[in-house]
């Protein structure tokens, strides 16, 4: 028996000969489309975060090319569009503002063309969980393109790592241990092929996340920008897709509660960016998963760190390829993991990775022997942190793990540059600084501000690390004894708002809890003394922003987004 074609999504814009199919055809026409390629083969989107204000995206529109030659070949009809892009180095406040806002523009291009099928081509941090949460609403059969890692820094002979060094150069420069002139020398030797950063960041965290959720071609997280074999899985992957059309393998079917709880152990393994907490957190909200800090804590908790690299270990993005990339430490994790989970190949994770093999053991570590025992995301709740906390174990100074401090408190981002080296400040190395005001609605934004740097005359003294507590974020790239995301933030009146100068505050990583030694009582006449900060701006995008946006405990995505709202044909526009 003959099996019946299935009628495609896009056949509702093409496939018409009316008026409206008229419409729909001639106009694509313009750019030298054939008749055949409206004859019911698959059109594939390919969402574009090309930029030239996204350096880690800039080579986007070759990469675009490569998708569209994979996609041609297996039949289809490849379209490309452009959506907006995140880049974090320029954009202000912080992209993380415009991460839902970007996801909005994903959600309903998808939705409001002629497509079958999506190919997201993302890098720089944002650009990554803002798409697939985009599509994520749409559910339709979706592949995940990541840009790539720069190549190695390299300054006098040694790798440099962006992010990390800079955050050490920048101390140095301060302490006075690095000249103006070999710091500017290293700016240049930092960044120097297209790419995302070669870290351990966001950007290189969030491709391995997408990795192991599933919906990336295998190998995909660590092949460098240059590398012609990152043109090869781009061409691969745009035939893939096709054949994703043709099985209906929806996004739905990898994005699974077993996905997410393989990302979680994987990202631990790593030595994975914090910010991969909210970002997951947010994709899972709009595929309907139930996922929670809960599940962040209990599934990396015994996840050693197998990964040397930087900011947890020494080496780069680079050095990860060439060891066997992203499959080798999912091979090596497979008893811990649900290796059944499906992907965007057809197959299961476990048979993606079965010929996977290290050819670097100073960089992939085995799980037997890691490079650290602990390498997940550690959740603390406390009266100061009373729907939750987190803090990177595998970056922090062990030492500190366990603390009591007394706290020096800065109400905003400005009021600590403008008090920080000041050399009145009471301040030493056991102290325990406070940053108020710098979650999501606080900023707004929820800024990579966390990590904040230690005064200058401390860093004199050859202090290199101090606990730190805060709303904010940090970047991926980032290191140290921080605190981050606590829950409810100070701008919506939680107990981080209430923190004096001078109170004393306990830490203790292996306990999981974070207390503020003040009372109850004193507790509450503070937050009866307390008030809302003003809004930066009034209006447009930031006030739609500040009215709905969740907590980080939630992942901050706007709450009207949250849920599947699928990619049913919209209504004729003619």
């Amino acid at each position: 028996m003959t099996k019946q074609k299935r009628i495609l999504r896009s056949q509702a814009w093409f496939g018409g000969d009316d008026k409206n199919g008229f419409i729909h055809r001639s106009w694509m026409k313009n750019q030298g489309h054939p008749d055949h390629e409206f004859d019911g083969r698959p059109v594939i989107g390919i969402c574009n975060t090309w930029s030239d204000l996204t350096p880690c995206n800039g080579h986007f529109r070759e990469l675009a090319e490569s998708v569209k030659r994979g996609v041609y070949e297996a039949g289809g009809f490849p379209v490309e569009f452009p959506v907006m892009s995140l880049g974090e180095s320029n954009l202000r406040p912080t992209a993380m503002l415009f991460r839902n806002l970007a996801s909005m523009d994903v959600e309903e291009s998808i939705r409001g063309n002629p497509i079958d099928a999506v190919v997201l081509l993302t890098g720089c941090d944002k650009t990554t969980p803002a798409l697939l949460m985009g599509a994520a609403s749409c559910d339709l059969p979706t592949i995940v393109v990541s840009g790539g890692p720069m190549l190695n820094g390299n300054c006098r002979g040694k790798p440099i790592g962006s992010g990390t060094d800079v955050w050490k150069f920048s101390e140095d420069l301060r302490a006075g241990r690095m000249s103006l002139g070999d710091f500017k020398q290293a700016e240049s030797c930092m960044s120097r092929s297209t790419g995302h950063c070669m870290t351990m960041g966001t950007a290189s965290t969030m491709a391995c996340m997408v990795e192991a959720l599933g919906v990336t071609l295998p190998g995909n997280a660590a092949i460098p920008a240059v590398d012609a074999r990152r043109k090869v899985l781009a061409h691969m992957s745009g035939c893939r897709i096709v054949e994703m059309v043709h099985e209906d393998l929806k996004l739905s079917r990898i994005l699974t509660r077993a996905a997410f709880e393989n990302a979680v152990m994987v990202n631990g393994a790593i030595g994975g960016s914090t910010n991969a907490v909210v970002h997951l957190l947010a994709v899972a909200g709009r595929v309907g998963i139930e996922f929670t800090l809960d599940d962040w804590d209990r599934l990396g908790r015994d996840v050693p760190c197998l990964l040397n690299l930087m900011p947890s270990g020494q080496y780069l993005m680079e050095d990860f390829y060439y060891a066997g990339g992203l499959p080798v430490v999912i091979k090596d994790l497979l008893d811990k993991l649900h290796g059944d989970a499906l992907t965007v190949t057809g197959h299961s994770l476990a048979h993606n990775v079965a010929d996977a093999e290290n050819f670097n053991a100073e960089v992939i570590f085995p799980l037997a022997a890691p490079f650290k025992e602990q390498g997940g995301i550690a959740v603390l709740r406390g009266n100061l942190a009373p729907r939750g906390a987190i803090i990177k174990p595998s970056a922090a100074t062990p030492a500190l793990l366990q603390h009591r401090g007394r706290a020096v408190v800065f109400s905003s981002i400005e009021n600590y540059k403008a008090r920080i080296d000041d050399p009145e400040l009471e301040i030493d190395a056991s102290s325990i600084m406070v940053l108020q005001n710098c979650g999501p609605k606080g900023y707004p934004g929820m800024a990579e501000v966390g990590n904040m740097g230690l005064p200058k005359k401390l860093l004199e003294l050859g202090v290199r690390d101090m606990v730190r507590i805060s709303d904010a974020r940090m970047s991926g790239t980032a290191f140290g004894t921080v605190v981050l995301h606590v829950a409810p933030e100070a701008a919506m009146g939680g107990p981080l708002a209430l923190v004096r100068e001078g109170d004393m505050i306990e830490l203790d990583v292996a306990g999981r809890h974070l207390h503020l030694d003040v009372s109850d009582a004193e507790l509450a006449q503070r937050r009866a003394q307390w008030s809302a900060p003003v809004p930066a701006m009034r209006g447009g995008y930031q006030h739609m922003y500040m009215a709905h946006v969740m907590q980080a405990d939630q992942g901050v995505d706007l709450d009207f987004l949250v849920g599947c709202r699928g990619a049913a044909i919209p209504r004729e526009s003619h």
